[in-house]
């Protein structure tokens, strides 16, 4: 992390945001964690979108908002059970990797500012009628479109299609509340501590303290060392926290950093994001559930398969290897009797070419070349949604649809 002790411009703009109204608020984020805590129980899933390379364009916010809407109501429909939606939006400007630095670079009011535009226009978009369930089936019809004739994408939204026309036979109000607006939710890692404990604040009804840069903030796996600033930063708050996990974790050490950040072992609390691959994942996560099971910790699991096509891997894997390590983390969960929870994906709303595959077969050649972590464009996000939403279908009991 950089270094700003005695430096008066920083300092000065720290002050200023400690001023600034909350990102997010305490009651928003309590609506999240209950959440989490049913997910957690098996009665839920989670699904994050995140852009690592995000504008602050309203159109652009708008593009990754419906995509990711969409993704949630196939994975609905598949899974029988409610989709929590949280995207990384609007704060990945705090990532202390890009800084070198020269705080004239960092700008944090005019990164604050924008982040509060972004938070309006989502909440915006959520409530304003741009989330009605008929208006993303019909977005979602429009993608299996550009499917074969007769495959299953389009079996499956003709599925959708039929329960939506059912229901609205039953009587039931399709333009209530329930159907055109939607709960959603930020998070962000927990990176640039100066900027996220100048955004905590004291809940005034509970007398917790919250980070309201986010409703949920992670933990990165080179940031959650047993005595570093991070984790001692997010044991005090009360906002869910994410704690993001490779092959090289061991059980011992996952369970004392849970004891660590939910010591009282609430429900929601805690989620363990496993970014490791598809045949580390198969070896490795087994032993870590074991002792999570054996210990009765209460924690939601979450695959993050973005990662396997990051840096040296790029362009390599694409959204096969996405597939296999997805695969790979409902495998290990059936055979564990464990809840898979939820889903991290590196995603865009916007027709990028930085992942290979897809049935739209963008070929390795086409691909874009200067990215970190490249990112599923709208249409193979949607159809890793499908996948997702088949397989969840089969673990409900449901035979799947031919």
């Amino acid at each position: 992390m950089p270094k700003y002790e005695g430096n008066d411009e920083f300092n000065d703009e720290i002050s200023k945001i400690e001023r600034c109204s909350p990102l997010v608020f305490a009651g928003e984020v309590r609506t999240l964690h209950e959440n989490l805590a049913r997910a957690s129980q098996g009665q839920g899933f989670l699904l994050v979108g995140n852009d690592n390379e995000e504008t602050f364009e309203v159109d652009y916010i708008r593009d990754t908002f419906r995509v990711i809407l969409q993704m949630a109501l196939m994975l609905t429909f598949g899974s029988a059970m409610p989709v929590i939606k949280v995207g990384r939006l609007g704060n990945q400007f705090s990532n202390p990797g890009k800084e070198s630095g020269d705080t004239k670079s960092l700008n944090l009011m005019g990164e604050y500012n924008r982040s509060s535009q972004t938070l309006n226009i989502l909440r915006a978009f959520a409530t304003g009628g741009y989330a009605d369930i008929s208006r993303l089936h019909a977005w979602n019809l429009d993608f299996v479109d550009e499917t074969d004739e007769g495959s299953r994408y389009r079996k499956f939204a003709a599925k959708v299609d039929e329960s939506l026309r059912f229901m609205k036979a039953c009587g039931v109000d399709t333009s209530a509340s329930s159907f055109t607006k939607t709960d959603f939710f930020t998070a962000n890692e927990c990176l640039f501590l100066p900027y996220e404990q100048a955004l905590t604040r004291e809940d005034s009804t509970t007398g917790r303290w919250y980070d309201c840069s986010a409703h949920m903030t992670w933990i990165p796996e080179d940031s959650r060392q047993l005595d570093g600033a991070h984790l001692e930063f997010c044991r005090g708050l009360g906002n869910p926290v994410g704690i993001r996990i490779n092959d090289k974790c061991s059980p011992e050490e996952l369970i004392r950093v849970i004891d660590t950040v939910n010591p009282q072992n609430l429900p929601g609390r805690t989620t363990v994001i496993v970014c490791m691959g598809d045949g580390k994942l198969r070896k490795n996560l087994p032993g870590l559930i074991r002792s999570i099971q054996r210990e009765g910790k209460s924690v939601l699991w979450v695959s993050d398969p973005s990662y396997a096509i990051k840096s040296n891997d790029y362009g390599t894997s694409g959204f096969e290897k996405i597939r296999d390590e997805l695969r790979a983390f409902f495998d290990v969960h059936d055979e564990m009797g464990s809840h898979p929870g939820g889903v991290h994906l590196a995603m865009t709303g916007e027709d990028v070419m930085e992942c290979s595959g897809g049935f739209s077969g963008i070929s390795e050649d086409s691909l874009a070349s200067s990215l970190r972590y490249p990112r599923l464009n709208g249409a193979q996000a949607l159809e890793l949604a499908f996948l997702i939403a088949e397989r969840m279908r089969v673990r409900t009991g449901l035979p799947p649809i031919e």
